[in-house]
């Protein structure tokens, strides 16, 4: 199988979950309402990303710069998916700018409305929140707005 192939198919992977959050979010707003619905799902995601923080704990609560070039090193397809931009990186702080979702462009794919987009990029956002904390870290995201380019940055901070 060639190298294309297997990276359309992580691309597609990736689109795929972004869709599956999409509907599962549509089937519970139905049944609990949209506030509640994600919360539920915040919750669920949440739990993924302490596991995924697991292997960034040896960093904590303030190596930034090991934990920068271990969360890179791991960035999807070499960091083509997400683009990552590191804004900043010291002893206070490691800001990173992703310039490119799969979960966004698919959502944009499937003809969603900004504001559905937003809600969506919040939601799945809830991982990096589990990521990082998790491993020990403070941190705070800011999701895509409408008119803004790119996706999320991502801010984490030494924990205690």
């Amino acid at each position: 199988m060639s190298e294309q192939i297997l990276r359309e198919q992580l691309y597609g992977a990736y689109k795929n979950r972004g869709m599956m959050y999409y509907h599962i979010f549509q089937v519970l707003k139905k049944e609990v309402g949209d506030e509640r619905a994600a919360d539920i799902m915040k919750r669920g995601i949440y739990s993924r990303g302490l596991e995924i923080g697991e292997k960034y704990k040896k960093y904590a609560p303030a190596d930034l710069e090991g934990l920068k070039n271990a969360f890179l090193a791991g960035s999807a397809d070499q960091g083509k998916m997400f683009q990552p931009e590191v804004l900043r990186c010291d002893g206070e702080g490691l800001d990173i700018h992703m310039r490119n979702c799969p979960l966004k462009e698919a959502y944009e794919e499937a003809g969603l409305n900004d504001a559905d987009i937003a809600t969506m990029c919040d939601i799945a956002a809830v991982v990096d929140y589990g990521t990082f904390e998790g491993a020990g870290f403070r941190f705070f995201a800011e999701t895509w707005k409408p008119g803004e380019q790119g996706c999320c940055h991502l801010h984490i901070r030494p924990g205690k």
